[in-house]
């Protein structure tokens, strides 16, 4: 009976999306560089979120592999502004991962992820904003997005998703992402809160977001650079005092000579280290540039060239990888990518046209949480991109009364972190030996943070 009633839903889904024409959608068993069937329920697709540009968000939705139909959804944005979704899927929180071994032009090979955030959660993995992975729009002029406009997007894009996957439509809501997406994150959240408290049907069960290593506010995030530094004994206290003083915590726009100066000092003594992860060795950056990428209407066969080859050592490897693994035809067929859209995937293109219009995040996260709705926000220790002090100033700055205080959070008997709840259902988290982002560096103790923390138990 319960078989026959799922397969009425499917029926009815596929006339519904049909009819409206705004969405497609498949089922993948199989794909190139994992051997044999898939142990997980994989669907990919798309939703036009932009009519006048026909302007599709692709994704990748991930079962929950406990139980799907009661777990939470959660909708994960990689950040960038620009980073395919399918670095959050292979090298951070979904099921697989690549099987780190020299490449000699043979297919990349995919294997199983041990601390998939998708053992207790579905996960949407979403290419936000447009241009990002396999999105795409039409036409010959460049797309424009940002902050504002990719949140309304999403949002579009969650509304469409839940019509056409009524199923899910009452299990807890979660958004989710990492690095610059915290910018947009608490964006998003907030446009459905509203929805919900509107009344807007069909009702959405939001219950909150998770940021990791976010982005927040340009002041807090940038500034917490030369403070870090200096607690991790990468300046003298000579250049750190004189460059507090004469800067007067402003690093980024150095408003003197003397502070320029000083900055530049600290670029220098920096400057050989992997912001990524401090301890990590500093390598190539494995992604091509987008500057080089054609149009849809540029009819040229040529394509880019192929990333660096970083050492095998460096954590970047994985990354040259991904591009072998994403441009291959078969994977491409596998995934249903539309043909004639996105002539060649890169991970995190430089050069997107985007907007930052949004500076600050923090009314976000004031409102929203103030407004009961539940908040994780996690740091590596050891990221120099988006350093945890300065997350943890801007935390500060809301003024939120402390429940639990400072204390170790642990995972199988060893210190995996440190952390702080406060009122209003917001917890902070600091990842030992994370970097940036964490799951990529800590991934047992990552899934074992989000898996507390998602079931509301104490970390």
């Amino acid at each position: 009976m319960v078989g026959e009633r799922r397969l009425l839903i499917t029926v009815l889904i596929f006339i519904t999306s049909t009819a409206i024409s705004t969405s497609s959608s498949w089922t993948v068993k199989t794909l190139p560089g994992f051997d044999g069937p898939l142990p997980f329920d994989l669907e990919t697709g798309y939703i036009r979120v932009d009519e006048e540009r026909d302007a599709q968000i692709f994704y990748y939705f991930i079962k929950s592999e406990r139980s799907p139909y009661e777990d939470p959804l959660m909708v994960w944005i990689a950040g960038g502004p620009g980073c395919s979704a399918l670095t959050s899927l292979v090298f951070e929180i979904g099921p697989l991962h690549f099987e780190i071994k020299e490449y000699k032009g043979e297919l990349p090979t995919l294997i199983l992820h041990p601390h998939s955030w998708t053992k207790v959660s579905n996960i949407l993995f979403i290419d936000s904003p447009i241009g990002t992975g396999f999105s795409f729009a039409r036409g010959s002029d460049v797309y424009i997005g940002g902050d504002v406009k990719s949140s309304k997007q999403v949002h579009k894009f969650i509304r469409k998703w839940l019509h056409d996957h009524p199923q899910f439509s009452s299990n807890p809501l979660y958004i989710g992402g990492d690095s610059y997406s915290g910018m947009v994150v608490p964006i998003i959240t907030h446009v459905i809160a509203e929805d919900v408290e509107a009344g807007k049907q069909p009702l959405i069960n939001l219950k909150g977001y998770v940021t990791g290593n976010p982005s927040a506010d340009v002041a807090f995030d940038d500034n917490s650079f030369v403070p870090y530094s200096y607690g991790m004994g990468f300046i003298s206290e000579e250049l750190y005092e004189s460059a507090k003083k004469s800067c007067n915590g402003n690093y980024v726009r150095p408003q003197n000579s003397l502070c320029a100066s000083y900055v530049e000092a600290i670029n220098k003594c920096t400057s050989g280290l992997n912001t990524a992860h401090i301890l990590a060795p500093k390598c190539v950056r494995a992604s091509p540039r987008l500057s080089l990428r054609r149009s849809l209407a540029d009819n040229s066969s040529e394509l880019l060239s192929p990333p660096p080859t970083p050492g095998l050592e460096c954590h970047e490897y994985g990354f040259m990888l991904s591009y072998y693994w994403a441009n291959n035809d078969a994977v491409r067929e596998a995934l249903h990518v539309q043909k004639g859209t996105v002539d060649e995937w890169i991970r995190c293109p430089n050069g997107l046209s985007y907007v930052k219009d949004v500076p600050s995040s923090l009314p976000y996260h004031a409102g929203l949480t103030n407004r009961g709705y539940r908040a994780l926000v996690y740091s590596g220790d050891h990221d120099l991109v988006v350093p945890h002090v300065g997350t943890q100033e801007w935390i500060k700055s809301l003024n939120f009364s402390i429940v639990n205080e400072w204390r170790p959070w642990s995972v199988d008997g060893q210190v995996a972190g440190f952390t702080r709840s406060y009122v209003n259902n917001f917890t902070f988290a600091l990842v030992k030996g994370g970097g940036h982002t964490s799951p990529e560096f800590r991934p047992k103790e990552c899934y074992n943070m989000f898996e507390r923390w998602i079931a509301y138990k104490p970390l």
